[in-house]
């Protein structure tokens, strides 16, 4: 036998205790200390299972954030609004959000992470979907999907920077609509595109 098994619960205390700690105080304000004092475990605890506080920051966002298929499915750009709308009206995912947001600049390898387990296929699910929807007509012929997830990611920060924690889905959905409208999208579409 290999030792003694680690404790689900211990595991599961540590995750919930530096992800309550990084959505209140911040990458930098969290430590392994801090983390193991609010889990109820030891330092030691903690440095069995990462050797280091990226290390469990990392993990700590892999957990908040599920197991979302490596390709996720997105039927199309309403589909897609509803998604971003939701995700976004929940008030601590959109503090997680704006923290991660903060990583680029304090933790590198936190933001490389998320982007890299998280980000790239969810960004090639969206282009798929935007060039289909301007194959349909939905959006102009020279819509470049590259640029156009840009521009709604932009939005995305914008929102999570300027409106209340409160925004309820539908408020979220409004804001994007209204920028997808200015980009030319058109759900109605415009016939076949082809042609």
């Amino acid at each position: 036998m290999p030792g003694r098994p680690r404790s689900l619960e211990a595991d599961a205390a540590i995750l919930a205790a530096a992800l309550d700690l990084l959505l209140e105080r911040g990458i930098e304000a969290t430590s392994i200390e801090q983390v193991a004092r609010r889990a109820g475990v030891t330092r030691a605890t903690v440095y069995r299972r990462f050797a280091d506080k990226t290390q469990l920051l990392v993990a700590t966002v892999e957990a908040a954030c599920g197991s979302p298929p490596a390709a996720p499915e997105i039927r199309d750009v309403e589909h897609l609004l509803t998604g971003w709308s939701y995700a976004l009206a929940d008030p601590r995912q959109r503090r997680l959000l704006r923290r991660l947001y903060a990583a680029t600049d304090d933790l590198p390898e936190l933001a490389t992470a998320y982007r890299t387990r998280f980000g790239e296929h969810r960004d090639q699910a969206r282009r798929q979907v935007f060039a289909r929807a301007r194959d349909r007509g939905q959006l102009p012929a020279d819509t470049d999907p590259d640029v156009l997830l840009d521009v709604l990611t932009g939005a995305v920060w914008q929102h999570l920077g300027s409106r209340p924690d409160t925004s309820t889905p539908a408020d979220v959905e409004r804001f994007l609509r209204a920028v997808l409208h200015h980009a030319g999208y058109r759900p109605e579409g415009r016939g076949d595109a082809t042609h």
